[in-house]
């Protein structure tokens, strides 16, 4: 039996081949990481103007308020890797669910002990240590045990649960809102909306925790400890007996000055950080960089800014996550097809076109006690681009970019690299976050003026320096790295 595993590794994977519904199977229990990861991050959409109203904040606060969990999400993100090279990977994710639980509840009820704002920051960094756990682990899980002609649309997974995570956190805001009245108003046992939005965290907790005892230790991370036997079976449940020993060996081969993940592993004996570090950290910050989640973490009182009402703008932020989810399906089907690199181009391009669009609504809106007022005309502009541009970053960027950062590592640095990269994404999160609700009060126009320059960054940086890694497999990538 594979460490850290459930009940005999045929029986996990069943019969099939290595693109089988077992390899799914592993691929999105491993991706349920992503699910909490999309809830966490999303869930206090719903709840921001409950918050500034129950705390009595002004927008710096309420900006580090939300923006808190991506202080806790780039300290995991960090840690996460180097963790998960000494206990592996199965234990890690274990960890993760009891974050998530903890700050369901703490976040939800901690105030009432401790009434402030910094006891709800104070869990919500809880759940974004969860949150960056997730973000580093489950890609490399799945890259890991994904066979190469698959492992796009099995990485994918990761995005698509994120998308779930962050639609099922609205639809749940949405109804609970609903439910109550409205998200301050009081529901079950006398607590508000807003708290119960937080609770409901912990059932997708418990369920992420419970399976991941339901399948088995990566193989590399098994080789890596010299536990070969259990690493045969579960290579050869993922990929069939055929050329079984010649996989284990270049796995080895690669892994064979592997020592203790350390952060000198990112650096070249000549000196320097090696390009590819590079490369995935800039990816990391640019995916953030175009303003996506400010769509999914403000969008109700961005809507609400501009003129609609608050069913309205919980209406609106649901249909945008159902589009969201629909087109990173879309990108799963794609990515192995047209490629990483051809896919992040598009993406580039439309999310250029679109926050400009947008940029230019908001700039030349009318405005009304000193918030903007868009006009008939603008206003269903501005909802189209938004949606134009949540449709050409999710069938891009979204999934795209976690799918590269899970394979475009050589094993030896993968862990402490792919940690490196997470950490620089949620710092990019962060920034942008917690800026916006200052950005807004200044001028929506330049906010979106700002996303369209960083979209239009990507474009030529994608152009320039990032290479095809479609059907490569993972130890090629230390021949494409130049990392001997």
């Amino acid at each position: 039996m594979a460490e850290g595993g459930s009940g005999d590794v045929e029986s996990i994977y069943g019969d099939d081949d290595g693109a089988g519904r077992g390899v799914v199977r592993i691929a999105s229990v491993a991706a349920l990481g992503g699910l909490l990861f999309g809830y966490d991050s999303a869930v206090i959409n719903g709840a921001v103007s409950s918050i500034k109203d129950h705390f009595g904040v002004g927008d710096l606060y309420l900006g580090f308020a939300v923006a808190s969990a991506l202080l806790g999400a780039a300290a995991g993100a960090m840690l996460a890797g180097r963790i998960a090279d000494r206990i592996g990977r199965l234990r890690v994710m274990k960890i993760a669910a009891v974050f998530f639980f903890v700050s369901a509840f703490g976040a939800g009820l901690g105030d009432l002990v401790v009434d402030n704002l910094w006891t709800l920051v104070f869990f919500r960094v809880i759940g974004g240590i969860g949150v960056g756990i997730a973000s580093v682990i489950a890609p490399a899980y799945i890259a890991e045990t994904s066979p190469a002609r698959v492992r796009g649309r099995l990485g994918s997974l990761q995005q698509l649960a994120i998308v779930l995570g962050i639609f099922a956190s609205l639809l749940v805001d949405w109804l609970l809102a609903r439910i109550a009245g409205g998200a301050s108003e009081e529901l079950w046992l006398g607590w508000e909306a807003w708290r119960w939005m937080f609770l409901t965290m912990a059932i997708p907790a418990v369920v992420y925790g419970v399976l991941a005892n339901t399948i088995p230790e990566s193989p590399r991370y098994l080789i890596a400890k010299h536990k070969i036997p259990e690493a045969r079976k579960v290579l050869g449940a993922l990929l069939g007996e055929r050329n079984l020993e010649i996989t284990i060996e270049r796995i080895q081969t690669s892994m064979a000055s592997e020592k203790q993940s350390s952060w000198r592993d990112l650096i070249r004996p000549t000196g320097g950080v090696y390009p590819i570090v590079w490369i995935g950290l800039v990816l990391s910050m640019l995916q953030q960089a175009v303003g996506i989640n400010v769509i999914f973490y403000y969008s109700n009182i961005l809507w609400e800014a501009v003129g609609f009402k608050e069913s309205q703008s919980f209406v609106i932020s649901v249909v945008t996550s159902v589009v969201n989810v629909l087109v990173t399906i879309v990108a799963i089907a794609l990515v192995d097809r047209i490629g990483r690199k051809p896919l992040l181009l598009i993406g580039s391009s439309g999310m250029v076109v679109s926050l400009g669009a947008m940029a230019i609504c908001f700039a030349t809106a009318d405005i009304v006690d000193g918030a903007p007022v868009l006009g008939d005309v603008a206003g269903p502009i501005a909802l189209v681009a938004a949606n134009l541009f949540v449709i050409f970053f999710g069938v891009s960027w979204g999934p795209v970019v976690w799918v590269l950062l899970g394979e475009m590592f050589p094993n030896r640095i993968r862990a402490a690299a792919l940690s490196l990269a997470a950490a620089g994404q949620w710092a990019a999160n962060w920034a942008v976050t917690v800026s916006f609700p200052g950005l807004k009060s200044f001028n929506l126009g330049f906010a979106y003026g700002l996303y369209t320059l960083f979209a239009f960054v990507s474009l030529l940086f994608v152009a320039r320096f990032v290479r095809e890694t479609k059907g490569k497999t993972l130890e090629d990538m230390d021949e494409m790295a130049g990392i001997d």
